[in-house]
């Protein structure tokens, strides 16, 4: 498949994103954009959710970790699992209670405005990161396989990126993004579907024979329960897992902001269990896929693919779809596959930053219609740009597996919002509100000097993924510290 049959098949992709975004933005409001009416079906976000969790970072970079990793990744998986249970029964009742745009707005009825500014720059911050990550993997690889070969610079193909987003997303916001989300979360499924299939016929397997196989066995390791001390142990992958969903998709407003478009509380709660039961089988499927990636490489003595010198195991997937030999129907859903995984949570990020930035920095809910559509599209603007410059420095800065480097900031970023919305929900207590920032600053910097702790220093032991429910302990007990006698919280609002 040539650059340009990709190039093509990109142009024609973003011209269906752009016909859904004519029919959902022809209204063109800050309820639409911010909510999409409340009008969303239960089933329709919960589809499109699954793409906009997976993202291009599970398309690619999850297949690619299997060969260091096995299938270790599977025991997050089942982590978010029980987050998932706890976003829809402990997180969702209060944000449809208090009817917010922002999920940061309880943080400002329940602590004070400090800790709304808290709350919201640790998501801004997050976001900003996680959305980066996501754009950065799907970048490279239209760099490695599109670009190179006409010389365009890296710089002028992120561009093009984030800026054919903004294309579809500055009118409609979530309501299109609802829609769009639906599209992209099918085409990434019969992308892996297929891509499955194909490379089992080529190996002349049946699926049975590969899940039977020992070249499977060789990487399918699931459970990791020898060494406590070891970054994949069970306990703390798992336990990481659930505070990562309860913070990445529970006290995220990109997540949840698809989550606010449905009609009542009842139908978002239908939508985030039967979503999160899809989303671990998906995920299961994404590792065979690594599995068989790595066995097809190994048979046909496929190297890793370069990148400024260095193998990236994220490229493998790519290089094997398009220059491998497959055929032009892998190349094709590949190519589609990825842009699908990687624009559904692109999109829904660039939105709800907007979202974020517009409600909780700039004050629009107090302003009028006219005056905040100005500032919501001035702001979309802004949040592109920002985007583009991030997502360019990846490339000088990152030198890991994108999920695992995704993972291990949201340990850092998403710690103090963890423990402000688990200390406004489970005591009654209300803080000294202006020292809140110096406590999620302090936790913040003791998670990333533990994380930088060399493991012969503390008897071998590696942090992993329990950094972030570690992160929001701190911030809980500093709160605890910074806590008003109860009498004098006795009057506060508590949900």
């Amino acid at each position: 498949m040539t650059a340009s049959h990709i190039l093509l098949l990109i142009g024609g992709y973003f011209a269906i994103l752009l016909l859904i975004s004519y029919f959902t933005g022809k209204n063109d409001s800050n309820e639409d954009f911010f909510k999409a009416g409340k009008q969303s079906p239960w089933y329709l976000v919960a589809f499109g959710m699954v793409g906009a969790s997976l993202s291009g970072v599970t398309f690619i970079s999850v297949p690619g970790w299997v060969d260091s990793s096995q299938f270790s990744y599977m025991q997050v998986v089942l982590g978010y699992l029980v987050g998932y249970f706890v976003t829809a029964y402990v997180l969702l009742p209060i944000y449809y209670k208090q009817n917010v745009t922002s999920i940061y707005e309880y943080l400002d009825e329940r602590f004070g405005f400090v800790s709304y500014k808290v709350g919201a720059i640790s998501f801004f911050v997050s976001r900003v990161l996680g959305a980066a990550f996501r754009l950065f993997l799907v970048a490279i690889v239209l760099q490695q396989f599109v670009f190179d070969a006409w010389n365009v610079p890296f710089e002028i193909t992120v561009t093009i990126s984030i800026l054919l987003i903004w294309i579809y997303t500055f009118k409609g916001g979530i309501k299109t993004i609802v829609w769009t989300d639906t599209l992209q979360t099918l085409f990434m499924l019969i992308s892996v579907g297929l891509s499955i299939y194909f490379i089992l016929e080529s190996l002349d397997w049946s699926f049975a024979d590969f899940l039977s196989s020992n070249k499977l066995s060789k990487y399918s390791k699931t459970f990791f329960t020898d060494d406590l001390f070891a970054k994949n142990h069970l306990l703390k992958s798992f336990l990481g897992g659930m505070f990562v969903t309860i913070c990445m998709t529970g006290l995220d407003q990109d997540m949840m902001q698809k989550n606010l478009t449905c009609r009542n509380l009842k139908d978002a709660q239908k939508n985030m269990v039967s979503f999160s039961f899809v989303l671990v089988i998906v995920t299961f499927v994404f590792m065979l896929l690594g599995a068989l990636l790595f066995i097809y490489a190994d048979k046909h003595q496929i190297g890793l693919p370069l990148m400024d010198g260095q193998p990236k195991t994220d490229l493998l997937f790519p290089e094997i779809a398009l220059n491998s030999g497959l055929g032009i129907t892998v190349a094709i859903t590949f190519m589609l596959g990825l842009i699908a995984a990687a624009y559904s949570s692109a999109d829904s990020a660039l939105t709800s930053l907007t979202t974020s930035f517009c409600v909780d920095f700039l004050g629009t809910s107090k302003k009028t219609e006219q005056e905040a559509k100005k500032i919501r599209r001035r702001t979309h603007i802004g949040m592109s740009v920002l985007l583009i410059l991030v997502v360019i420095s990846f490339k000088y800065v990152l030198d890991r597996n994108v999920i695992d480097g995704l993972l291990t900031v949201a340990s850092y970023t998403y710690g103090p919002l963890l423990g402000l919305f688990a200390f406004g929900i489970f005591t009654k207590h209300q803080i000294k509100d202006g020292y809140t920032w110096v406590i999620a600053l302090i936790s913040v910097l003791v998670i990333i000097g533990l994380a930088k702790i060399p493991s012969d220093v503390i008897g071998g032991y590696q942090f992993g993924y329990e950094l972030l429910p570690l992160n929001g302990l701190i911030t809980f007990i500093g709160l605890w510290l910074i806590r008003k006698p109860q009498e004098a919280s006795s009057t506060v609002h508590h949900e």
